[in-house]
């Protein structure tokens, strides 16, 4: 065994990460194992990132409506959950939503939308004008979540001041027709090179907990890290009633560790920003997440559901000897 802790110490931190197969062992890992797996990923995150912590903030800019059918998702078709519906807030609610995110310690702000993408060039406009606006007078970093953009839009956005392009995966691609019917995993993926290859700073993780095996966990880190992309958000599930996915909880505060563990140790030099989920699945153990190679976290609401006060966030990064970027 001590051969494995090693090797995996060694291939994470000379920056290739390490393969697929021990990659399936780390989250395979027995809890007795946690404390030895989070001095290594520590280690790693302190090589390629330091102490300092990112920390993002959203608006939920459009909600509910939305065509797709997926599973986990409270504003997906097949949804009976009880949430707010609207169509695109106006610029001037976009930019308040920005200033109070600033006030929350957000460094980044992210804009995002329902649907499988924004086609509506009026509603493109008023994106491009409130991410113009926040960069100019607010001087956060402007990230976009609007479905599969196409490369023109993309570039758009980037000539009004964007940097990033948010785009998840959600899972792996062997598992993905399990929780979503209504489009292809390689539209993703070619909306995930196209924000890249247009020169935005990809943001694409996925979520956990939706009754995926390990192997398809490891699966999507390989995923992630063939596109090579710049930041990994990282959601647990937490179930909304009216969702499909109601009622599923599988997921256990050492098994979210060994998950951002293993994605720090398969993609040793990216951001790894913990989102979603994290207040219920991880409960006590939230501190721990940078332990296992977190380097972000997300502060304030998330789209459907509530997260803590950002007060509470910053004070734990103050305890930890943290500190935001």
């Amino acid at each position: 065994m001590d051969a494995f802790w090693e090797r995996i110490r060694s291939r994470a931190m000379d920056g290739e990460g390490i393969g697929e197969e021990d990659a399936l062992e780390v989250v395979s890992l027995p809890d007795a194992a946690l404390w030895r797996l989070l001095d290594v990923a520590e280690a790693v995150r302190r090589r390629f990132k330091g102490d300092g912590i990112r920390l993002c903030s959203i608006v939920n800019a459009k909600s509910g409506a939305c065509s797709e059918d997926c599973s986990f998702c409270a504003q997906s078709r097949q949804s009976a959950a009880e949430i707010p519906k609207y169509p695109l807030l106006s610029g001037e609610e976009i930019f308040r939503a920005a200033s109070e995110a600033k006030e929350r310690g957000a460094r980044e702000f992210s804009i995002v939308a329902s649907g499988l993408a924004m086609r509506d060039r009026k509603e493109l406009a008023r994106v491009g004008d409130a991410v113009a606006r926040i960069g100019t007078e607010l001087g956060l970093e402007t990230c976009v979540s609007l479905g599969t953009l196409p490369p023109r839009d993309v570039e758009y956005l980037l000539s009004r001041g964007l940097r990033s392009v948010h785009h998840n995966l959600e899972t792996s691609r062997s598992f993905f027709p399990r929780i979503c019917t209504t489009h292809d995993y390689e539209e993703d993926v070619a909306a995930v090179r196209a924000a890249g290859n247009a020169g935005a700073w990809v943001c694409c993780g996925g979520i956990f907990g939706l009754g995926e095996s390990l192997r398809d966990r490891v699966e999507l880190a390989m995923t992630l890290r063939e596109l090579g992309v710049d930041s990994i958000p990282v959601n647990f599930l937490n179930p909304v009633p009216g969702t499909p996915m109601e009622g599923r909880r599988e997921l256990t505060p050492t098994s979210c560790l060994r998950i951002i563990a293993m994605l720090r140790l398969t993609n040793p030099a990216r951001e790894i920003i913990v989102c979603g989920g994290r207040e219920v699945n991880l409960r006590g153990l939230q501190s721990l997440m940078f332990a296992a190679g977190a380097t972000g976290t997300m502060v304030g609401n998330y789209l459907t559901t509530t997260g803590r006060p950002a007060e509470e966030d910053l004070a734990m990064l103050r305890d930890l000897g943290l500190f935001p970027r």
